[in-house]
C-alpha cells in the first residue's frame, strides 16, 4: 500500500511532532508500505522520509521544479518526480497513493488534507483521509468540522469519514474499515 503523508516543512516547536513522524515512518516501512509525499528534505517531511529509508522502505517524492531548484528536495529517495507546479504535485501525489494521512504542518498541509477531504465528498477521492492527532495538534480542526455539522454545512456521515486518530492501531482500523462516501447530490 502507498501511504500519502502531508506534513510540515518545519518540525514545529514540540518534540512530539517529530516523534510522531518517526513512529509513522517506522510503521510504513515495517509493514512494507511505501511513503508518497512532497519530496522535501526539511522539517517533518525530511524526518518521515529519512525514517522510512533508514528502515529499508520505499519513498516516492513529488516536487515542483521551483522547489527542487531551491535544493530542498531529498537526495536519497527511491524515486523523485519533478512536476511543473503545486497543482500538478497534488494531483500526482493523489494518483500514486492509497491512503491520505496528515501529520502536523502549516497552511500547505492543512490545504492539502482539506482538499482531499473535500474531493471525497464529490466523488473525486475514494481514499481514507486521516489526521494523525496523537499530539492533539488537530483538536481545534476536529471541533471546526463538528461545528460544520452543527451548522448544516457538513453531513454527519461525511464527518465520520474524516478520521482524527491518535494511534497507529487506529490508522490501521480506519484503513481496514473505510468505505468511500456516496457521491453528494444537490
Amino acid at each position: 500500500m502507498k501511504i500519502i503523508v502531508y506534513c510540515g516543512a518545519s518540525t514545529g516547536n514540540e518534540t512530539v511532532f517529530n516523534d510522531n513522524a518517526i513512529e509513522l515512518g517506522k510503521w510504513i516501512a515495517e509493514n512494507n508500505h511505501a511513503l508518497v509525499y512532497g519530496g522535501g528534505n526539511v522539517g517533518l517531511m525530511g524526518t518521515i522520509a529519512n525514517t522510512v529509508l533508514e528502515n529499508s522502505g520505499e519513498v516516492i517524492g513529488v516536487m515542483p521544479k521551483f522547489l527542487a531548484d531551491r535544493e530542498i528536495s531529498h537526495p536519497g529517495l527511491t524515486e523523485l518526480v519533478i512536476v511543473d507546479n503545486m497543482s500538478e504535485r497534488k494531483n500526482k501525489i493523489l494518483s500514486l497513493g492509497d491512503v491520505c494521512v496528515a501529520l502536523p504542518g502549516g497552511p500547505g498541509t492543512l490545504e492539502e488534507i482539506a482538499e482531499v477531504i473535500s474531493w471525497s465528498r464529490i466523488g473525486q477521492n475514494d481514499r481514507p483521509c486521516i489526521l494523525y492527532n496523537k499530539s492533539g495538534y488537530y483538536d481545534l480542526l476536529a471541533g471546526f468540522f463538528d461545528n460544520m455539522v452543527d451548522k448544516g454545512f457538513l453531513t454527519a456521515d461525511d464527518r465520520e469519514r474524516i478520521a482524527f486518530v491518535d494511534s497507529i492501531e487506529q490508522i490501521e482500523s480506519v484503513i481496514t474499515n473505510y468505505r468511500p462516501a456516496e457521491i453528494r447530490k444537490y
